[in-house]
């Protein structure tokens, strides 16, 4: 299965090098592909570079800080364009353990959303503060009550999508962005009937930079699954 990773970046340089790496090193067909919005840390030069030497290596500049939505967004839609199977959407801070991606593949021969699933068994997070935990425990809680998602981890952003399950939905009609875009696709999915499954990742801490998660988008993502609830997102 022709399979394409995505990680949108903004100021992860310091991570990328081994990342890539360590993704073009998995089994499996897989292809690694970075969204960055010009990063000022130079991440989109740093890209280019890794490009100019590994032909599985791709990257997509934009102009500015689009947002994590608009870039999953575009991204997609080059992966349909291009014609690959099935897309993986990682983080670029090594939360999301490049070691996982064949098991994900792997699910995805029979389902067409696969999610790496945070808590599964339990709780599979490491290095985290407490305060982060409990606030990321309640998200999912929150989520799921409101939307009736069945997936124990909601607000997940690792996860592998078969082309069927993009083409089954409007990806252009997705206005959220922001983290809240992840719930929101999750949502579209599984209101279109696509088969869904969770497979177990420990979860880590980032390794180097700063989260990007602000205030305003907290506020959007703790709006998001009413909106849905109440149908204006059709």
């Amino acid at each position: 299965m022709r399979t394409l990773v995505i990680t949108p970046t903004y100021n992860e340089r310091e991570n990328l090098e081994l990342l890539a790496a360590a993704v073009l090193s998995q089994p499996g067909d897989l292809e690694y592909l970075i969204v960055d919005d010009n990063s000022p840390d130079g991440t989109g030069d740093l890209a280019d570079q890794i490009a100019e030497r590994e032909e599985r290596f791709h990257v997509m500049h934009r102009a500015g800080k689009l947002g994590l939505g608009s870039a999953y967004r575009e991204a997609f839609r080059r992966a349909l364009q291009e014609g690959y199977d099935a897309v993986i959407s990682m983080d670029g801070d090594w939360s999301h353990d490049p070691s996982y991606l064949p098991q994900l593949a792997q699910a995805a021969e029979n389902a067409d959303l696969v999610i790496g699933s945070r808590y599964l068994n339990g709780i599979s997070v490491v290095n985290w503060e407490l305060s982060r935990l409990i606030m990321s425990k309640f998200a999912n809680g929150y989520v799921r009550t409101i939307t009736g998602l069945p997936f124990q981890d909601a607000t997940a952003g690792f996860q592998c999508i078969r082309r069927e399950a993009l083409e089954a939905i409007d990806l252009d009609s997705i206005t959220t962005d922001g983290y809240s875009f992840l719930v929101e696709l999750k949502y579209r999915m599984h209101y279109a009937g696509i088969t869904g499954v969770e497979v177990p990742i420990i979860f880590t801490q980032r390794r180097a930079g700063a989260s990007k998660i602000s205030k305003a988008e907290i506020l959007r993502s703790m709006l998001t699954p009413w909106r849905m609830r109440l149908g204006f997102w059709q």
